[in-house]
């Protein structure tokens, strides 16, 4: 089977890693003919949130990174065996240096041109391992154009030479890797980078040019009309956008010629970015989307000059909303992404997320921010959604091999979606999908319906059986409810369990006839790090009972 259908994808993938191994050599073998520039033209901004807590170890030798803690007595972190892959991310990228700016001071401009250097020194002219990965160097690129001012404050012309000419080759680096960038969100931030890099540094026209048509390329394959991007994951919208917002500006304040997608790419990705936004905030859960952080998010609406109510629906994107007084439920009615794109989505096809106030009652697990590799790979199981599991097996199915690793190998290929207005005023997603079409003969249907005032929500899940299998005996579903760590289960009787909130806002999850169970859960999602709450799962079985239904009314 892998011969027959993947052939073609394994020679893509060796073709292209043997085209990049070429064109590292080139870049190598002339690395030293790069002319630095003589001087930076601007510093864009970084909108993202400075803590100076995370500063003040920084100077006393201690990076609190991805959730782990390097203790370095003063010395480079580069010196040192990193405590995670995550950690080397965080670390080579340089974003930590926006805290470094919490006080303009001497000494912290000290301390960041001295890591900075120690970069230079140790990493600078290897081109290879995780600091020359594509996405770390444009995130790099963008750190240290954005945060020049602190690390070149008083610095001696040797470093600021120095600084500059690996600038220029860490951007040369970014041109000549482009065409092997994985598409989606790391191809968007490279461009992003040298797109910053064509203005904050001195530049010939053309060269503006060319990255200013580049980046718009990006827009047209990959946000959505909609405003959703490719990989329907909801933060990487928020991601762009942090990094595209400050470069919008660094092209008004220097007075180019925007690129001709900017300002209405921009603009199409805020109502997207409200779109997936629950009412506490933070954004839902779907396709390898982690937390938010609150400030992150309000520092963004503060420039969205297309306000407005969210859609009830982001067509292209494939995604569902229901909203009535303080209730929101978003769904996922799409199909995942193929290919490449694939390696970070979910198989969490009619998977729900339901707040209320200022809580998240129901949610997907999420996508850890700092956990290895085994634990994103959990998060993207069926298993991780709030939505149904049968036989044990995710609707979609994960490639195991090391040479195309990550990859949805057998997805779900139809998703059916139809929306009506009750004539008692509910709203009304109804949804199927075949992900187990092809391994279990069956369909699972989805029914979501919200009453016009927000107080109501109910539910049916139901599995369809193709009539060439409804003689090969029984099928186990599971349907799964996710609850937000902050939420409190109580049982109530057998059929209900009563969820309540920390300000005493609660909601009853009932199933009449089926026994409702309590189980230990694990949250993926959390900002601190992987965390334990609850879930709440139904059991059911074709040809035994192919139906469940299921309500959420509001209590308190």
């Amino acid at each position: 089977m892998w011969s027959g259908r993947f052939s073609g994808l394994y020679l893509r993938e060796a073709w292209r890693r043997m085209l990049r191994r070429a064109a590292l050599l080139r870049l190598r073998l002339f690395r030293h003919t790069v002319n630095a520039p003589e001087r930076l033209i601007v510093a864009p901004t970084d909108l993202r949130v400075v803590d100076p807590h995370v500063a003040e170890e920084i100077l006393t030798g201690r990076f609190p990174l991805a959730g782990r803690m390097l203790e370095t007595g003063g010395k480079s972190p580069f010196t040192f065996s990193l405590p995670s892959r995550s950690f080397a991310l965080r670390l080579h990228s340089f974003g930590w240096l926006r805290h470094m700016r919490a006080k303009k001071s001497d000494f912290h401009s000290n301390v960041a041109r001295a890591i900075v250097n120690s970069w230079l020194s140790i990493h600078g002219g290897r081109i290879e391992g995780i600091a020359w990965e594509i996405d770390v160097t444009a995130q790099r690129v963008i750190a240290w154009l954005s945060h020049s001012p602190v690390v070149l404050q008083n610095a001696d012309r040797g470093f600021y030479r120095r600084f500059l000419r690996s600038l220029a080759f860490q951007v040369r680096f970014l041109r000549r890797m482009a065409k092997y960038a994985p598409p989606g969100e790391t191809r968007f931030r490279l461009r992003v980078a040298l797109a910053m890099a064509s203005i904050a540094m001195p530049a010939r026209a053309s060269a503006l040019r060319k990255a200013a048509e580049a980046l718009d390329q990006e827009f047209d394959s990959q946000i959505l009309p909609d405003g959703g991007h490719i990989s329907r994951n909801p933060r990487v919208g928020l991601e762009l956008l942090l990094d595209l917002l400050p470069l919008r500006q660094t092209y008004i304040n220097l007075g180019h010629d925007l690129p001709q997608k900017l300002i209405s790419g921009i603009d199409r990705m805020y109502p997207a970015l409200r779109f997936f936004r629950h009412q506490d905030g933070d954004l839902a859960l779907f396709n390898g989307a982690t937390s938010t952080l609150a400030t992150e998010l309000i520092s963004l609406l503060r420039y969205d000059e297309t306000a407005g109510d969210p859609f009830k629906a982001m067509p292209h994107s494939r995604y569902q909303r229901l909203a009535a007084g303080r209730t929101v439920v978003i769904a996922d009615t799409g199909l995942p992404p193929s290919g490449a794109l694939s390696r970070t989505a979910h198989a969490g096809c009619l998977s729900f997320e339901m707040s209320s106030g200022r809580h998240r009652f129901i949610v997907n697990s999420g996508s850890p921010k700092f956990a290895g590799s085994r634990y994103v790979e959990i998060a993207r199981t069926t298993a991780a959604h709030s939505t149904v599991t049968l036989n044990d097996t995710s609707s979609s199915r994960f490639s195991t091999s090391d040479f195309v690793s990550h990859i949805i190998v057998e997805a779900v290929k139809t998703v059916n979606v139809d929306r009506a207005l009750a004539d008692d005023g509910r709203d009304v997603i109804r949804a199927s999908h075949d992900g187990y079409l092809r391994a279990f003969g069956a369909l699972h249907e989805r029914e979501l319906t919200l009453n016009a005032t927000g107080s109501i929500m109910t539910g049916c899940d139901r599995l369809v059986v193709s009539e060439e299998r409804k003689s090969d005996g029984e099928l186990q579903a599971v349907a799964r409810f996710h609850a937000h760590p902050s939420i409190n289960l109580k049982q109530m009787d057998r059929e209900s369990v009563l969820m309540t909130a920390p300000d005493g806002e609660s909601w009853l999850f009932s199933s009449p006839g089926n026994t409702v169970q309590i189980s230990e859960d694990v949250f993926f999602a959390d900002a601190s790090g992987i965390c334990g709450s609850d879930q709440m799962e139904i059991s059911f079985s074709y040809p035994e009972r192919p139906e469940i239904r299921w309500f959420l009314s509001r209590r308190s």
